[in-house]
């Protein structure tokens, strides 16, 4: 009797002997997901963000399985390879989201209480956002308020991760001159 982990379907087998890439997928989570979600935890201190980050590995491996070399890197190789860019993109999006409120705080130093000053910064952000372009604002929007790695973002908008991050830069550019301005003007 053959083992059903080693008997593979035709089905399950890609151009030139390659796995298809929902048999790599499978077979990348049942042999390397937990060391993959011990090396996320152990970066992130975060149950919930490591098993985030065994999930979002899975699925890049499955969306790239067609590219997936076994000559070049074994399977465990590439699937940390991954997950390294995901726990990069993770503590990304968590560094910038830190330094928006940081943004914002230069601006109401003394000015009035802990809670008149959170309205007042939720107010004065929702406003400059309605004053930057609709591009910038929704990467704005969903890499730094939604805390979404910038790939996910991309894809969804179907754009390269490339030009995302132009938008982000751009628009924050947009929204600091903004926020600047509106301050001085109040």
């Amino acid at each position: 009797m053959v083992s059903r982990r080693t008997a593979r379907p035709a089905r399950d087998v890609g151009e030139g002997g390659r796995l298809a890439p929902d048999a790599l997928a499978r077979e990348g989570y049942e042999r390397h997901g937990a060391e993959l979600y011990r090396y996320a935890l152990a970066r992130l201190a975060d149950d919930a963000a490591a098993q985030d980050v065994v999930q979002e590995t899975i699925v890049r491996a499955w969306r790239a399985g067609d590219r997936y070399d076994p000559a070049a890197a074994s399977l465990r190789t590439w699937l940390f390879a991954i997950a390294r860019n995901v726990v990069a993109d993770i503590l990304t999006a968590r560094r910038r989201a830190a330094e928006l409120p940081a943004l914002v705080h230069d601006l109401r130093k003394d000015h009035m209480s802990d809670h008149s000053a959170g309205v007042a910064d939720a107010d004065l952000v929702t406003w400059a956002l309605g004053l930057i372009s609709h591009d910038h604002r929704t990467a704005i929007v969903e890499t730094y308020l939604r805390d979404r790695s910038y790939a996910d973002v991309a894809a969804d908008l179907g754009v390269s991760v490339s030009t995302l991050r132009s938008r982000v830069f751009h628009g924050l550019r947009q929204l600091r001159q903004a926020t600047s301005e509106m301050v001085t003007d109040r």
